[in-house]
């Protein structure tokens, strides 16, 4: 009997031991991230990935792959869900369609800041729970900052747009057919060279990449319009990584990213500063639409929100509601 109640205790206490020992500890996880090493959204996400692994005493370990080197920001996603990376960030736009309800987010909606659209873009998913991210645990979302027109010539109104090339894809290339201009396809890291060279007369982006992509050497002129749209990007987690991590850490996780949120859309806006400032540093002319011309571009650029509403119907998606939120929430929230 004494040998039986001594195996039983033995077998209690070594599955309480197992229980309450850190069984989820020492977790070590690999982020993938298209941005350089060195720009300040990557220094912010390692600054997350630190922050982790000291709330969580060491028992979640985050190892940023900065530069595209895990995986290239068109598959970051898919790389996550198949474990590739345990966490991605990337621009929802670089796969158009994926994240259909998702893409009222990047409409021309008039966003004022990268705070506010990094707001509304955390603030929508928590609303609507779109299916599209259900194969992925969503860590957080950021938005750029408003993206405006950088010309050669200066852009007064929609007669200086008509057949102007500019640099555009996605969203943006809508946006400059929309407005009359004639987009033209090609990645970011190509921009210097075809503004350079002529193959392209203009490019609509936020101020950041004036300084970040050096663009303040080859455009000079800018056209600040109030229908700006932004891009947003997912960080998004493994779900079986996620759900391998203890309970009380995976809170402490949710904490940081609501105090990240803040602190990226901050961010993007202080990049943006800085990128402005730069571009008058370098002879840049900023230049803002009058009420009048702004009103013109707004009636221009209402068609795109109402594909994106006759697209998302289409797809049993709630798409009247969902534009109508983001309006609302920009409306009640910017000033």
């Amino acid at each position: 009997m004494r040998k039986i109640l001594f195996l039983f205790v033995s077998v209690l206490l070594a599955s309480l031991w197992l229980h309450l020992s850190p069984v989820h500890a020492q977790i070590s996880l690999k982020l993938a991230n298209f941005f350089p090493p060195d720009q300040k959204i990557s220094v912010a996400m390692d600054q997350w990935c630190k922050e982790v692994e000291k709330r969580t005493g060491g028992r979640v370990k985050v190892t940023q792959f900065a530069g595209g080197t895990l995986t290239p920001p068109t598959q970051t996603y898919v790389s996550v869900t198949r474990g590739v990376a345990d966490i991605g960030l990337s621009f929802c736009s670089y796969t158009m369609g994926r994240f259909p309800l998702f893409e009222v987010i990047d409409l021309p909606l008039g966003y004022r800041s990268g705070y506010w659209g990094t707001k509304l873009a955390n603030e929508f998913y928590r609303k609507f729970k779109p299916k599209e991210f259900d194969d992925v645990k969503v860590l957080f979302f950021t938005t750029s900052p408003p993206h405006m027109m950088f010309a050669k010539k200066p852009v007064a109104n929609l007669d200086d747009m008509k057949g102007l090339k500019v640099r555009s894809t996605g969203t943006s290339a809508k946006v400059v057919q929309a407005l009359g201009g004639a987009p033209v396809a090609m990645p970011m890291s190509e921009a210097y060279d075809a503004l350079s060279k002529g193959v392209a007369q203009g490019i609509i982006c936020p101020y950041e990449a004036m300084r970040g992509f050096r663009l303040a050497e080859v455009v000079n002129n800018s056209a600040e319009y109030g229908s700006a749209y932004v891009n947003a990007n997912y960080i998004v987690m493994n779900k079986d990584k996620w759900n391998a991590i203890a309970p009380n850490d995976r809170k402490t996780i949710e904490e940081v990213n609501n105090e990240w949120i803040e602190k990226m859309g901050k961010l993007w806006d202080e990049l943006d500063k800085d990128g402005k400032d730069y571009f008058v540093q370098k002879g840049g002319k900023v230049a803002q639409l009058s009420k009048e011309e702004n009103e013109r571009w707004s009636a221009k650029l209402r068609p795109i929100l109402d594909e994106y509403v006759q697209t998302m119907k289409a797809k049993n998606l709630p798409a009247d509601e969902a534009l109508k939120f983001c309006q609302d929430y920009l409306k009640s929230n910017q000033k």
